[in-house]
C-alpha cells in the first residue's frame, strides 16, 4: 500500500500505542484528522479521560459500553458517536472484546508518536 491507502486488515502501517492494559492502537495521521483503530480485549477498559479534540467513535465489532459525561452508553457493532472536546470520557469492552475506529479532529500531538497511555 502506499502512504495514503491503508487496510483494517494489515494495521502495521500506523502508529502503535497501548493505551492501558488491553487496549491498543493504531494511529494513522493527516493534516486535518486522525484516525485511530483500537482494539479491546474482553472486559478491558480504558481510563476515564478528556482532550481537547473532538473525537468520533464507530463500534466495528464486538459491544461494550461508553461512558461519555458520567453516563453509560451500551453499544454494539454498527453504532457510533460523538464526543466534543473537553467532555471526560472512557470505554469498557465486553464479554468478547470489540475494535473501535476513533477519528480525532484535529489530530492530537500525543498520539503522532508511538507510546504508552492515552496522553496529556
Amino acid at each position: 500500500m502506499t502512504e495514503n491507502f491503508f487496510s483494517l486488515t494489515d494495521l502495521s502501517q500506523g502508529i502503535a500505542r497501548e493505551l492501558a492494559p488491553g487496549v491498543n492502537t493504531h494511529v494513522f495521521a493527516g493534516d486535518q484528522a486522525m484516525l485511530s483503530v483500537v482494539e479491546l480485549a474482553p472486559n478491558a477498559k480504558g481510563s476515564i479521560h478528556s482532550h481537547p479534540e473532538e473525537q468520533w467513535g464507530l463500534m466495528l465489532a464486538g459491544s461494550g459500553v461508553r461512558i461519555q459525561d458520567g453516563v453509560d452508553h451500551p453499544v454494539k457493532a454498527g453504532d457510533f458517536w460523538r464526543t466534543p472536546g473537553g467532555v471526560e470520557h472512557g470505554l469498557v469492552a465486553g464479554e468478547q472484546g470489540c475494535k473501535v475506529l476513533d477519528i480525532f479532529a484535529p489530530p492530537r500531538e500525543a498520539y503522532k508518536r508511538a507510546g504508552q497511555g492515552f496522553g496529556a
